[in-house]
């Protein structure tokens, strides 16, 4: 399949990194467009535009007010240029700059993604820039999600530092190729409805799916597809339908633009991907955004045209199945996946399967000792709604008889369904490690305990209200007595924990466990996981 230049122009960057929330949607839905006479043929495609701890050990306390708490993160300025060396320019959006940067301390190369604080306007827009960073940190730790390292601070700016993703966009490296034959086709398009497939089970609709939100990791021929840009995302809230005009014209589902629609649009927009990345043009075009909308609300699919005759039928397939206007007879991104398309277009690939996050996490949670689990614990049953917002929603696809528990069998169909394929002794391994209780089922805040993403534990009052809990008479340092205390209530409580435990946590050897001490502990291993 050639590419012809019309492509080349379409590919061009329309918006190269900071199309997000503020800029890209808009609460008016749009005006239904007059009928047009007949269907046009496709032109050219147009642009459419950590405090250090204290040496003495007074009893702990957390940091109280000042002036210097910034207004979005809650948390106090940072000097961004102290951690990072910011570099090159990487790209220019409406909202901030994205730069090339590199971490002081380890040498490793960043993209920092700077948004401007004057462009934040109302409290809205606050509340947007504090859901992508916390979508960012729930889908951290996923292969083909660009990796969140950390958000901060200062009187200016917002600083989002993420992956650096060497090798480009998507299609400039499609472009670059002049052709690519189908199985090449199916293995890109796999990989594009497999992060909607993660998303989706992560308790993600990301809104916004288009080539330039897909950037290659490096610069190989066999480099990862890493979704990015996440400005539009939102946590999935189970039975809503969302309302809010979101998204690139192009991609938009029919059900967008009627104003009512849930995660479904989503395998909309990576159909329209597909049928692209097979014919160099979109399934409906139109060179203004009203006539763009028309033709997806009224025109038929096209699987007729040059070149779908040298297409075979089963690409054909999976694309009408994508691009169904109907939400709910669209093919969901877990049924595609299972496309015979798609399956051919695995072949070759490696037989070793990717880990989730959540599987790399409980992963993380079974090899910790049995203190930081309990103060795990602490910390999970202290968040509220909204900072359980997308855990919730995989716990209750893995809890699917609604008992409110995770039982072994629902644990290994739920990996399963995310893409891990464990052995029962490591099913059975985490199961443990999970059920701190020891009922023999996972149950909410103990799953919630078991993938708590690490940033969940930056949060200093999260940290000393936990240590306050171990910590009952108040002294500043948990007893050898304490800690029995409290581990006995889980079962945990024999001698030989309690000494594996003390052995581990206290550093000084005195037999206690300071707030120091404790809060490393909690922190250890946490920067690179």
């Amino acid at each position: 399949m050639g590419f012809c230049c019309l492509l080349i122009r379409w590919c061009c960057k329309s918006c190269s990194c900071d199309n997000d929330k503020r800029s890209s949607s808009s609460s008016d839905s749009p005006p239904r467009p007059e009928p047009a006479p007949e269907r046009p043929q496709p032109p050219p495609i147009p642009q459419l535009t950590p405090p250090a701890p204290p040496k003495e050990k007074p009893r702990p306390r957390p940091s109280s007010g000042s002036s210097q708490i910034g207004a979005v993160l809650e948390k106090p300025y940072v000097d961004i240029k102290s951690i990072y060396d910011l570099e090159r320019e990487l790209g220019r959006g409406q909202f901030g700059i994205t730069y090339l940067c590199t971490d002081r301390s380890t040498g490793i190369k960043y993209a920092c993604k700077s948004i401007s604080k004057l462009k934040l306007v109302t409290q809205e827009d606050i509340e947007d820039v504090k859901t992508e960073i916390l979508i960012l940190q729930h889908l951290s730790g996923q292969p083909n999600i660009v990796e969140f390292k950390g958000a901060y601070e200062d009187r200016q700016n917002l600083h989002l530092v993420m992956e650096l993703c060497s090798g480009g966009e998507l299609f400039d490296r499609i472009i670059a190729k002049g052709s690519f034959s189908e199985l090449e086709a199916a293995r890109v398009i796999r990989q594009i409805v497999n992060i909607v497939h993660v998303c989706h089970s992560m308790g993600v609709l990301h809104r916004d799916l288009k080539p330039e939100n897909f950037l290659l990791a490096t610069r190989d021929e066999d480099s990862p597809l890493k979704a990015t840009d996440f400005g539009l995302s939102v946590f999935i809230e189970e039975g809503r339908q969302y309302r809010e005009f979101a998204g690139s014209p192009y991609y938009m589902a029919p059900e967008i633009i009627k104003g009512r629609y849930g995660k479904e649009i989503d395998v909309w927009s990576a159909g329209v991907m597909a049928y692209i990345i097979l014919t160099g043009v979109p399934p409906f075009w139109a060179e203004t955004q009203t006539g763009i909308f028309e033709a997806i609300l009224d025109y038929d699919l096209d699987l007729e045209s040059s070149p779908w005759p040298y297409i075979s039928s089963s690409a054909k397939d999976l694309v009408r199945k994508m691009l169904t206007k109907d939400p709910k007879r669209r093919i969901t991104a877990s049924q595609a996946l299972e496309h015979p398309w798609l399956l051919a277009g695995a072949r070759g690939a490696s037989d070793k399967p990717l880990d989730s996050a959540v599987l790399i996490r409980m992963k993380q949670f079974r090899a910790m000792n049995k203190l930081k689990k309990l103060a795990m614990k602490v910390i999970a049953e202290s968040f509220s709604e909204e900072d359980l917002k997308g855990l919730k929603q995989i716990f209750n696809n893995m809890d699917t008889d609604r008992s409110g528990g995770i039982s072994s069998d629902e644990l290994k169909a739920g990996l399963a369904r995310l893409g891990s394929k464990l052995p029962e002794p490591e099913i059975k391994q985490l199961m443990e490690a999970a059920d701190v209780d020891k009922n023999g089922i996972i149950d909410y805040v103990e799953f919630i305990t078991a993938v708590m993403h690490h940033h969940k534990l930056d949060r200093e009052e999260h940290l000393f209200k936990s240590f306050q809990f171990f910590d009952k008479e108040g002294k500043g340092f948990i007893t050898r007595d304490e800690l029995k205390q409290v581990m006995s209530e889980y079962g945990m409580g024999d001698d030989a924990t309690i000494d594996e435990v003390i052995d581990d946590v206290d550093t000084d050897k005195n037999g206690t466990i300071d707030y120091e001490e404790f809060v490393a502990m909690m922190r250890k291993g946490i920067a690179g996981s």
